[in-house]
């Protein structure tokens, strides 16, 4: 055998080395304590850090793959831990390193650690300070998120129905233990807000471990519960019991009998009592109203106004009076004045009258003077006579003969007269 196949290459090294830790049923299943150092080292869903002696200077790399699968809590720098996984040599680097199956928090519970870190990174985030809607003081229908065969459902029944009977109480049956209750709660939780028909909800469970209750502790479920419309009250476990929903929700009840007496504010014998109070009060306020009203009434009646009527319109009838008076002169003093205006008018149509007549008078009258000249009347005054018969004035001989008889007309007056001859002149 020469001298140089006595020497191994790394990789033969390596790999004889990693046969070795994959047969060794000690490194099989490794039980390590130690504290967690260089926890930057992420990679999707995979985890990668060293674990070292916290009394000594020894340090493993360690890795655990699909962590948030298998962890509650969140692995932190300088956490102590207790962990079980499996030794192995990576054979590219040489380098040896534990695979971790388990891991939990050294001295503390795992879920009590994983309840801390969720609780301060929603605190931190301000979820749990936001403003609490107010419980409404006469509710209508009340929704109940719960076991349907608990005795959670049966004691706020019971108690609602003693303290306010109207209310109706409506079951939403969910899981609540194991790893579909979350699920289920929150299915019923945004149902029920989106709905709208209910006046509050109420989430209840009885006691038991944290193991047991796990599920109101679920991130999801507690900003559902912090994001929902209605009231919600809280009801699980026993009142040294705390779950994140219990943080979130409006209202914190120990027991689901305290969650229905939050649910009914005011009993129903508090109503009557105070409906009778305010019946009473209101009774009293009527007749002190009445009674302010009577006496205002009787103040007004004996009124000097209601005493002696005539008194409201004295004063209108003075004016109307003065009214009138002043009408009256007004009518006045226009008549006259119209009186004047229409006198001055007939003196100016006199005056053009005998203006436009005076010409055609004194063509009248010169004409009635030539008229005169050769009038009838004129000639019968001088001595003539007009001779008339039968109303028809005879001019000629002719127009008489013997026996007529005739009218005489004289300037004084008529006479009759018979015709006993004619002549003719131009005969003689």
């Amino acid at each position: 055998m020469s001298e140089t196949k006595k020497y191994l290459t790394i990789s033969a090294l390596t790999s004889y080395l990693k046969r070795k830790f994959d047969a060794d049923p000690y490194l099989e299943k490794v039980y390590l304590t130690g504290e967690i150092s260089n926890m930057g080292r992420r990679r999707g869903r995979h985890l990668y850090f060293s674990m070292k002696d916290p009394n000594g200077g020894a340090v493993i790399s360690a890795a655990m793959f699909s962590y948030a699968n298998r962890l509650k809590f969140e692995p932190e720098e300088g956490m102590k831990i207790n962990a079980i996984g499996r030794v192995q040599i990576y054979e590219p680097s040489g380098t040896y390193s534990i695979i971790l199956e388990q891991m939990a928090p050294d001295g503390i519970g795992e879920l009590f650690l994983a309840y801390e870190q969720l609780k301060n990174k929603l605190s931190q985030e301000g979820l749990f300070d936001l403003p609490k809607k107010k419980l409404p003081i006469f509710p209508k229908k009340i929704a109940v998120v719960t076991s349907p065969t608990g005795a959670v459902i049966e004691d706020i029944a019971r108690t609602v129905q003693r303290r306010y009977p109207s209310v109706q109480i409506v079951l939403f049956p969910a899981v609540v233990q194991g790893e579909k209750a979350a699920t289920t709660i929150i299915q019923q939780i945004l149902r029920i807000d989106e709905s709208g028909d209910y006046d509050t909800l109420i989430v209840g469970r009885g006691g038991g471990s944290i193991e047991d209750l796990w599920a109101f502790n679920d991130e999801k479920l507690a900003r559902v519960i912090a994001a929902a419309q209605v009231p919600i009250i809280s009801s699980v476990g026993h009142e040294t019991d705390n779950t994140l929903v219990d943080f979130v929700a409006d209202q914190r009840a120990a027991t689901p009998t305290a969650a229905a007496e939050l649910s009914t504010p005011v009993t129903l014998e508090q109503v009557i009592s105070r409906l009778n109070e305010l019946q009473i009060r209101l009774n009293l306020r009527m007749k002190q109203l009445v009674d302010v009203r009577r006496q205002r009434v009787e103040r007004v009646t004996q009124h000097i106004i209601f005493q002696q009527p005539d008194r409201l319109y004295t004063g209108y009838n003075q004016r109307v009076d003065q009214l009138c008076h002043t009408l009256t002169q007004v009518l006045q003093q226009r008549l006259k004045t119209t009186k004047h205006q229409l006198m001055i008018l007939v003196q100016r149509q006199l005056q053009a009258r005998q203006l436009l007549l005076r010409q055609p008078q004194e063509q009248v009258q010169l004409m009635a003077a030539k008229l005169d000249l050769v009038s009838p009347l004129k000639i019968l005054k001088r001595g003539y006579v007009l001779i008339e018969k039968d109303s028809q004035v005879v001019r000629t001989i002719n127009d008489i003969q013997k026996n007529d008889t005739i009218d005489l007309r004289f300037s004084d007056g008529m006479a009759k007269a018979e015709i006993i001859e004619t002549s003719d002149l131009k005969n003689e």
